[in-house]
């Protein structure tokens, strides 16, 4: 049995041990007892594991090397040089991509992630490669795979009974991108083949809705109403819903109140969403987030998430949430004291909500003991100063351990 003390947890202002017993947390709270081992967390921050619910693993690096830069930036362009460049992929060179960039989100905290897998693709070549690594990574990282119509749903042909198939071989997730079709009719039909599916197969959805800046991009009110009729908001994110950053307030208003009888869920990608967005303004530039303080009051839940690494979409990104959270609450405007000091739900607990994990998620008891130590002393100090991740705990054991940064040569006003 091991014991870990000196602990500050985050959102357990009374709770400074964690006592695990086989890979789970046996307790959690204050003068536990005796254990085998004692672990000294020295007053560092300790949060759960942090949380990427939107990522694509099948595309990562695909945007590196001479002649793959998107150079105007868009969507549009990234799918066409995506779907230009993807006919020539293969099960080990998916591999390869995904494995190193779990292994970059790993080594920033990250133990949970949902993936995006392009279905348009006769061969399947990415939900199979990637299928394999959810198995063989499972000790590591909690994998989720979406199945995902990246060139339409009606604009691949066959792409409707390839999600069925990849929902069949034991895709987590059914996806969509109904602004991608060739007409509004096309996108709202496919939203409702989507969501007929997912009902079908029993499993959760996740739409890539309204990415772009035209405040009348209505799928998201589609999906919403979808859901609605069938009582499957809950297993149901919304992500991007860029759109609805630039709606218009009256219609916004309505729409806030649909969102709450549904419960629907939101992920917004900021750093992603900035770079692609507002590529056709002058000025005022919009910057592609949703309306996510408005959101989080009107009792939904919204997760950040890193989206690309380095691809035809996105040439940054690493992996590291903490970037992703920074770069997010600057431009959701979310920096009073009170939301930083909450900030962190949104890329841990809340990406767990929408993951729909949270039975084996958490620091509490008979939960498995999966968490992260931060160089902080508590979230605000660990937001404002970027803090790294000094270990990541998973069932117990140590995925990987480091020392705080110090400097090796440093002046006495340094030290």
């Amino acid at each position: 049995m091991k014991k870990f003390i000196n602990a500050r947890i985050y959102g357990q202002d009374e709770a400074d041990e964690m006592l695990v017993e086989d890979g789970n947390f046996k307790a959690v709270g204050k003068n536990l007892g005796d254990a085998d081992e004692v672990i000294d967390l020295e007053n560092q921050l300790v949060l759960s594991p942090y949380v990427d619910p939107h990522l694509h693993l099948d595309y990562i690096f695909s945007g590196l090397g001479e002649g793959n830069a998107n150079i105007s930036g868009t969507l549009f362009e990234g799918i066409q040089r995506w779907s230009d460049n993807k006919k020539t992929l293969t099960k080990e060179m998916v591999r390869e991509r995904a494995m190193e960039g779990i292994r970059k989100e790993v080594s920033h905290g990250v133990q949970y992630i949902r993936s995006h897998v392009d279905i348009t693709d006769p061969e399947l070549t990415g939900m199979k490669a990637l299928l394999e690594v959810r198995e063989e990574l499972k000790e590591v990282v909690t994998l989720q795979l979406v199945a995902f119509p990246q060139e339409g749903f009606f604009r691949f042909e066959g792409a409707e009974e390839l999600l069925e198939k990849a929902l069949d071989m034991g895709a987590d997730v059914a996806g969509g991108i109904p602004h991608f079709e060739i007409s509004y009719e096309h996108g709202a039909e496919s939203l409702k083949r989507i969501v007929d599916l997912a009902v079908k197969y029993d499993v959760m959805i996740d739409i890539h809705c309204d990415e772009n800046d035209d405040p009348n991009s209505r799928f998201l009110e589609v999906l919403n109403a979808l859901v609605m009729e069938k009582d499957y908001g809950q297993k149901t994110t919304a992500s991007h819903t860029c759109s609805f950053g630039s709606a218009d307030n009256s219609y916004a208003a309505k729409m806030m109140g649909l969102f709450k009888e549904s419960n629907i869920n939101f992920i917004s990608c900021p750093t992603e969403n900035a770079h692609l967005q507002g590529r056709t303004d002058s000025y005022p530039k919009r910057r592609g987030l949703t309306r996510v303080k408005e959101l989080l009051e009107n009792g939904n839940t919204v997760a950040f998430a890193q989206d690309s690494i380095a691809d035809y979409w996105y040439p940054l990104g690493n992996g590291n949430m903490m970037n992703i959270l920074d770069n997010g609450i600057h431009l959701a405007h979310y920096t009073h004291i009170d939301e930083i000091n909450k900030a962190f739900d949104l890329v841990t607990i809340n990406g767990a909500k929408v993951m729909q994990v949270e039975e084996q998620y958490g620091i509490e008891s008979d939960k498995p003991a999966n968490f992260i130590v931060l160089d902080a002393n508590d979230a605000y100090g660990a937001i404002r100063e970027r803090a790294d991740v000094l270990a990541s705990v998973r069932n117990g054991e140590y995925l990987f351990k480091r020392a705080p940064k110090t400097n090796e040569i440093a002046h006495d006003f340094l030290k």
